[in-house]
């Protein structure tokens, strides 16, 4: 069994003209919402082996604070650059090279790619709002196998549910 978790990073900032995209960081809302997403994840004990991250500020930014969240130290991110602006078969690239001892791991990624790459996996899921959660649970040995199995459960969650409500499955 592995269980993927996608995240789109949080809400990025806007407010620096002539930054490069790659090079913006989160607005309040984001240093806010990334913490609480990573809490939560923690009470359902929903605690990655690993997390990979795109390189972008906002995204690596995202994933850090999430895994302090989680109580995971730096060496739990690992920034993978073919996640700056990928599609859906990059993530699943990316997604199909995991060690295969890894049990839980964590995409942070930006849209459209994870949130076409959501549906994709889901047929549901069709939107990742800005630090929106989705965790997949695969009945896999291997991560490559993913493009070949539906997820047989799966909890979607986003900093604009209440807190304490249990995700969407």
């Amino acid at each position: 069994m592995k269980t993927l978790t996608l995240v789109r990073h949080a809400k990025s900032d806007w407010g620096q003209p002539g930054l490069s995209d790659h090079d913006r960081p989160l607005n309040d809302r984001g240093l806010r919402d990334a913490p609480e997403m990573g809490r939560r994840l923690r009470e359902r004990g929903a605690i990655p082996d690993l997390i990979v991250s795109s390189t972008a500020l906002r995204a690596r930014t995202t994933a850090g604070l999430i895994a302090d969240a989680l109580g995971l130290d730096a060496a739990s991110v690992v920034l993978e650059d073919r996640l700056y602006g990928s599609s859906p078969e990059t993530i699943l690239r990316v997604v199909g090279e995991l060690d295969g001892e890894l049990a839980r791991v964590m995409v942070v990624a930006h849209n459209p790619g994870i949130s076409d790459f959501a549906f994709d996996l889901t047929r549901s899921v069709g939107e990742m709002p800005t630090c929106a959660v989705l965790e997949l649970d695969f009945d896999i040995d291997e991560w490559a196998e993913i493009e070949f199995e539906p997820p047989m459960a799966s909890r979607f969650d986003t900093p604009k549910e209440a807190p304490g409500a249990a995700p969407r499955s």
